[in-house]
């Protein structure tokens, strides 16, 4: 994309841009999105391949950060469910126990006593 952004704006702003050598850093800076405003396009089209330019690193970018985002979320999911389902499933095990025990204590607590004759 890079390379024939450079060669696309040496056509079509040939003032600005006299050689691809000199587009080239252009593009560079355009598709990376830091554009440091020494070198611009002037002519119509040469801004509207810089628009386009710019907004193609634009969603670049953004499909690499999620796409690096998505493989570090599968791989830290997977790490989970290899190493914490069993561990998980026995905490859960031993609070279900516990709430068993806390129940039976209650229902101890809140039956009638058969001595008392109220």
């Amino acid at each position: 994309m890079t390379i024939v952004a450079a060669v696309v704006i040496h056509f079509t702003d040939p003032k600005n841009f006299p050689n691809v050598g000199d587009s080239l850093p252009w593009a560079i800076q355009t598709v990376t999105t830091v554009g440091y405003g020494d070198l611009v396009p002037t002519s119509p089209s040469g801004r509207v391949v810089a628009a386009l330019v710019m907004l193609v690193g634009i969603g670049f970018s953004t499909v690499i950060t999620t796409a690096i985002t998505s493989t570090f979320i599968e791989s830290a999911r997977r790490r989970m469910e290899a190493d914490g389902s069993d561990v998980i499933a026995d905490k859960l095990d031993q609070i279900s126990a516990r709430l068993e025990l806390i129940e039976a204590g209650l229902e101890d607590i809140h039956a009638p006593d058969c001595d008392d004759p109220s």
